[in-house]
């Protein structure tokens, strides 16, 4: 890769966990798909998105927590499974086609109502203990088959259900996708061994993006915006499923 086609995909990179990072996501989705346009191995892609996205949840979670949004109590039951169960997708490949479609269709579907539903629901309530426990390690097996760290599905499924405020899902999703990211990324590297030097070139951009990405989302941008930014991500992220 020349240095001109580093620094564009670094841009592009800054670009995507900037966007994401606003929404309590630390954009897996994003960085598979300029990675991919970009031309880079398909071996190389998976570690590299989940490293890069340990990175970013790290610097989200932080800023999440620092302004009070995250609750403990919400996140768990959802992470308990999910780790084990991104551990096992992150090991397993499998020929994934229609099943990104499916979950291509359904963001599109979430981004749709994001945009249509931008207020606040009143009526929010965490769900039982025995939903989130199985909604955790389905997503967590979904996360490491594509990938990602998860929060790209759970994001818009708690705010489709009225399982908690904007900013205390993104906060409960970052974490989420940290876990996850993790748990998935160890699970990728028991077969490949190692993380690609390619990873360690586009950590400052993803921080950088996520930096300034995260601290708008946590502080300044109002629930509506969020929801409206998460639209836009949700597109990105089901065109990435589908096309790709």
């Amino acid at each position: 890769m020349t240095p001109e086609h580093l620094f564009v995909l670094c841009l592009a990179v800054a670009v995507v966990a900037f966007l994401y990072s606003c929404v309590g996501h630390a954009g897996a989705s994003g960085y598979i798909s300029v990675m991919t346009l970009a031309g880079v191995a398909v071996a190389v892609i998976r570690p590299t998105a989940l490293t890069l996205n340990i990175f970013v949840a790290c610097i989200g979670a932080i800023q999440f927590w620092r302004a009070g949004y995250f609750s403990w109590q919400l996140f768990w039951p959802f992470a308990l499974l999910s780790v084990p169960c991104s551990a096992l997708g992150g090991y397993i490949s499998l020929p994934t086609h229609w099943l990104k479609l499916l979950l291509g269709l359904t963001l599109l579907y979430s981004a749709l109502r994001s945009f249509m539903q931008s207020k606040e629901r009143d009526d929010a309530q965490p769900p039982s203990r025995p939903v989130a426990l199985a909604v955790g390690a389905g997503l967590g097996l979904l996360s490491g088959l594509t990938g990602t760290g998860g929060g790209i599905f759970l994001t818009p499924l708690m705010i489709f259900m009225g399982w908690g405020k904007t900013k205390a899902i993104a906060a409960v999703s970052v974490v989420f996708i940290l876990v996850n990211s993790v748990s998935g990324l160890v699970g990728t590297l028991l077969k490949s061994g190692s993380i690609p030097s390619l990873a360690w070139m586009l950590i400052p951009a993803a921080a950088l993006g996520g930096t300034i990405g995260s601290h708008l989302g946590s502080k300044r941008f109002s629930p509506a915006v969020i929801k409206r930014i998460l639209a836009v991500v949700l597109i990105v992220a089901a065109y990435k499923l589908i096309f790709q």
